[in-house]
C-alpha cells in the first residue's frame, strides 16, 4: 500500500487521540497527541559516554597518528582543525539536533523532513551491516591477542615458535643483528602466520577455511553485544561507563610508560615536526577532511538514534561541542602514545623513525605496538591492558552502529517490532555473525580490507551529502533553526546556517570528488587485489547508495497525481508541512499550535478540538500535526 493512502500519517508515534481540525475541510489535518513514552537515557552522562564511545574508536588510535605524520606532522593540525570547525562539527551538531527533535530513527525521520529522501535511511542501515561484517572481526583479533597475553613470556617475543620462518629476526637485546628488507619481526610473523594463518591462503581466489579460534572470539564478542543492546539504552547506557572510560585510563598509562622509553623523544619530534610545504598539497586537505569526517561519524545514523532518546530540552549544542573536542583531543593524545613507542623501536633497530612508522591500519596495532610491548619490563601487563583497550574501543563503536539499525527499523515498523526488541536484536546479531564468516577464513584479512575500502567509503560520504542537502535545502534551513530554537531556546547563529547550507555540503563534495579521482592500487601484505575484486567492491558500495534513487522512483510512481499538482495543492494548503511541537502543558490552560510560522493560543474549553492532554501539570505532551498531503515534499 502506498504511504499516502494510509489512514494516519503519524509514523511510529503512540496514538491516544486523532481528530480532524474542522477549519481545513479541503485539506484536513490530523492532530495526534501522546504522552511521551519513548525510552530515555537514565542519566545525561550515559548519552555523552555513548556518543564519545562511538566517535572514539580504533581509527583514532591507528589512523590519525599515521595520517598526521604522513601529511606534515604539526602542520597537519591546521587543515585538520579547519575541516573540523567548518565541516565535521556542524554536521555532528545537525544530526544530534535532528535526532533529538524528531525522536525517531534514520528511516522514519524522513517522513517528517522530506519523504522522497527516505532511501537515505535504508542506505544507512545497509552500510552499518557492511561495517559490522568486518569491524567486529578486527575486535576478534584483539580478543585473540588478549587471551594470548596471559603468559609469562608473550608468544610474539621470540623466533623459536612453530609458526616462525628463517626470515624471523629478533633484534631486541642483541647488538650484532642486521635488519634487512626480508627480515620479519616475531610480532609480524605471530600476526600473519599464527593469528591470521594467511600463509594458507593464496588470495581472494582461495581464502581457505575458517579459523575456529577466531570464530569463538567473534561469537563471544557478539554475545556481549547482544546482552548490552537487547533492553535498549537502559542497558547500553550502563555498559559504556566501562567501555568508554577504560580506554582513557589505559592511554594515560601507556603514555607515561612510552615517555620513559629510550628514544621516545625521537618519535615525538617525528610526529609533530611541521612540514609547511605539505599544506600546498591538495591531498593533505583531502586527508584532513576525510579523517575528521570518519572520526566524528555523522551519517551512520548513530547520532540520530542516540539523540532520539534525549529529553526534548537537552542542550545538544553543548553536547556536540564537548564530544567533538574530546574526540579530536583523543586522536591527538593517541599520536603521542603511538610515536613514543615508534621512537623507542627506531632506537632499538638503529634506524630512522620513518622506517619503523611505515605500517598503518591494523598492522600498527597488531604488529608494531605489540612488538615494542613484548620487549618492555612488565610486558604481560602492558599487553593485557593494551588489547583490553582495543576491545573496549571497538565494542563502543559496535554498540552505536547496531543501535542505529535497531532504532531505525523498530521506529519504522513499530506495529511488528514494538514488543519484540529482544528477538529482533537476536536476529540482527545473527545476520552480522553470519555475514562475518568470510572474514574469519585464512584469507579473511583480504576480505576485511575490501569491505573497509568499499563498504563505507564514498557511499557514506554521498549519503551524508544528500542528508545535508535535504535538511538545509528541502526541509529548509529556517525551519530547522526554528526546531532547534524550540528545543534550546535560541536560534543557531549565522555561522552554523552558512555551514549547513553551503560549507558542509561543499566539504563533502570535495572529499567525494577527490576520492574518486585518486584511486590508489589496493594492496595488503604485498598482495595486489585483482581487477574483478575491485569491481565487486564498487558493487558493494553501490548496493547501499542505490536505495536512494530507487526509493525516489518508487515514491514518484506510486504517489497519485503529477509533481506539479501535488506541489500546487501543498502551497494552497495552510498545513502542507507537518510540524512537531513539544510543549509542557501547565494545567492544560493553553494549547499552542505551530502552523506555517504562526502560533495560536487556545485556552482549554474554548471550542478547540483539543481539550486536555495531560494527567498532571508536569507531563510533557507531544503534539504531531501531520498533513495528509505530505506526500513528496
Amino acid at each position: 500500500m502506498s504511504e499516502q493512502n494510509s489512514p494516519v500519517q503519524v509514523d511510529s508515534l503512540p496514538r491516544q487521540a486523532i481528530q480532524t481540525n474542522p477549519s481545513h475541510t479541503a485539506n484536513p489535518v490530523l492532530l495526534t497527541t501522546q504522552t511521551d513514552s519513548r525510552d530515555k537515557w537514565s542519566k545525561k552522562v550515559d548519552f555523552l559516554l555513548s556518543v564519545i564511545g562511538f566517535a572514539v574508536d580504533l581509527g583514532n588510535v591507528w589512523r590519525f597518528p599515521y595520517i598526521c605524520y604522513q601529511n606534515g606532522g604539526g602542520a597537519f593540525l591546521i587543515p585538520y582543525t579547519l575541516m573540523a570547525i567548518f565541516g565535521g562539527v556542524p554536521l555532528f551538531y545537525m544530526e544530534l539536533a535532528l535526532g533529538q527533535f524528531h525522536r525517531t530513527g534514520a528511516i522514519s525521520i524522513w517522513k517528517r523532513i522530506c519523504p522522497i529522501f527516505k532511501g537515505i535511511g535504508f542506505a544507512i542501515c545497509i552500510i552499518a551491516l557492511y561495517v559490522s561484517f568486518y569491524y567486529n572481526t578486527i575486535i576478534a583479533w584483539a580478543l585473540y591477542y588478549f587471551y594470548s597475553s596471559f603468559t609469562g613470556t608473550l608468544p610474539w617475543t621470540s623466533c623459536d615458535n612453530p609458526w616462525n620462518t628463517p626470515n624471523c629476526t629478533n633484534y631486541f637485546g642483541k647488538s650484532n643483528v642486521t635488519w634487512t628488507t626480508f627480515s620479519k619481526s616475531p610480532a609480524e610473523e605471530f600476526y600473519m602466520r599464527k593469528v591470521l594463518e594467511i600463509q594458507k591462503s593464496s588470495g581472494l581466489y582461495d581464502v581457505g577455511g575458517i579459523r575456529w579460534q577466531l570464530l569463538l572470539c567473534l561469537f563471544l564478542l557478539f554475545t556481549i553485544v547482544y546482552f548490552s543492546l537487547w533492553k535498549g539504552v537502559k542497558t547500553s547506557g550502563k555498559v559504556v561507563w566501562v567501555t568508554a572510560t577504560l580506554p582513557y585510563i589505559v592511554l594515560l598509562i601507556l603514555l607515561v610508560r612510552g615517555a620513559t622509553l629510550p628514544g621516545a623523544w625521537r618519535g615525538i619530534v617525528f610526529y609533530l615536526r611541521p612540514d609547511w610545504e605539505k599544506l600546498m598539497s591538495t591531498a593533505v586537505w583531502v586527508d584532513a577532511a576525510a579523517q575528521i569526517f570518519f572520526s566524528l561519524g555523522p551519517g551512520f545514523g548513530v547520532l540520530l538514534a542516540l539523540a532520539s532518546y534525549n529529553h526534548f530540552n537537552n542542550n545538544c549544542y553543548r553536547d556536540a561541542i564537548v564530544t567533538s573536542v574530546v574526540n579530536c583531543l583523543t586522536s591527538f593524545l593517541s599520536g603521542f602514545v603511538i610515536f613514543t613507542v615508534l621512537g623507542y623501536m627506531a632506537e632499538m633497530r638503529d634506524v630512522e623513525v620513518e622506517d619503523v612508522a611505515k605500517d598503518k591500519g591494523p598492522s600498527l596495532l597488531f604488529i608494531t605496538y605489540p612488538e615494542a610491548i613484548a620487549n618492555m619490563v612488565g610486558s604481560t601487563f602492558f599487553a593485557i591492558i593494551f588489547f583490553l583497550m582495543m576491545i573496549t574501543l571497538g565494542l563502543d563503536s559496535t554498540f552505536g552502529g547496531l543501535e542505529a539499525v535497531i532504532t531505525a527499523v523498530m521506529d519504522e515498523y513499530p506495529h511488528i517490532l514494538a514488543k519484540q526488541r529482544e528477538l529482533f536484536v537476536l536476529g540482527l546479531i545473527t545476520i552480522c555473525f553470519l555475514g562475518s564468516l568470510t572474514t574469519l577464513t585464512h584469507g579473511g584479512a583480504y576480505v576485511v580490507k575490501l569491505l573497509e575500502e568499499f563498504g563505507a567509503g564514498c557511499s557514506i560520504l554521498a549519503v551524508v551529502l544528500l542528508e545535508a542537502i535535504a535538511v538545509s535545502w528541502f526541509y529548509g534551513i529556517q525551519r530547522f533553526c526554528d526546531d532547534v530554537k524550540a528545543m534550546l531556546g535560541f536560534t543557531p547563529g549565522t555561522f552554523w546556517k552558512v555551514c549547513w547550507v553551503a560549507i558542509s555540503p561543499a566539504f563533502l563534495a570535495f572529499i567525494i570528488v577527490s576520492s574518486l579521482l585518486d584511486q590508489p592500487l589496493l594492496m595488503l601484505f604485498d598482495y595486489r587485489y585483482p581487477e574483478w575484486s575491485i569491481s565487486v567492491g564498487y558493487l558493494i558500495g553501490a548496493s547501499s547508495f542505490i536505495c536512494i534513487p530507487f526509493y525516489m522512483v518508487y515514491k514518484l510512481v506510486w504517489t497519485p497525481g503529477s509533481l506539479k499538482q501535488v506541489r500546487d495543492e501543498c502551497h494552497a494548503s495552510q498545513s502542507c508541512v507537518g510540524q512537531i511541537l513539544w510543549e509542557p502543558v501547565f494545567g492544560a490552560a493553553h494549547f499552542e499550535r505551530l502552523e506555517r510560522g504562526q502560533v495560536f493560543n487556545r485556552p482549554a474549553g474554548s471550542g478547540s478540538s483539543v481539550e486536555k492532554f495531560c494527567s498532571s501539570p508536569s507531563d510533557c505532551v507531544h503534539v504531531a500535526i501531520i498533513s495528509r498531503q505530505m506526500n513528496w515534499f
